[in-house]
């Protein structure tokens, strides 16, 4: 892949990021869960925007989790129960600019199967 095309795609999907953060935010009772992959790592948010705060995170290399469908769906158990723990049930996703396919699907219908609504 030539740089040219690398940073055309980076530019997109920032473009997409953008369009999605302004129509969605968190607060204290509803977060918004911030989704970020690289090819080795997941790392995920949640996030109180009224006040610019995280509530929880939690990041696949501490966990050890890979960054497949596999690691992604146990990511998401994991920070499913730490929701629970923080008294979360219903969240605004942000899927950060990436397709809602493979590991972010992964990931979103982890927490949908632990009872986390959004």
């Amino acid at each position: 892949m030539n740089a040219k095309v690398l940073k055309s795609k980076i530019a997109n999907r920032l473009k997409r990021k953008r369009r999605i953060r302004a129509k969605i935010s968190g607060s204290a009772e509803l977060p918004r869960v911030s989704v970020f992959k690289s090819n080795r790592y997941l790392s995920v948010q949640a996030i109180n925007d009224v006040t610019a705060t995280t509530i929880c995170a939690l990041h696949s290399k501490a966990s050890g989790h890979k960054s497949n469908k596999e690691g992604a769906a146990a990511l998401g158990e994991a920070f499913a129960a730490k929701l629970k723990e923080a008294n979360i049930s219903e969240i605004v996703f942000d899927r950060n600019g990436y397709q809602y396919h493979g590991v972010i699907a992964a990931f979103g219908d982890a927490l949908r199967a632990n009872e986390i609504k959004f």
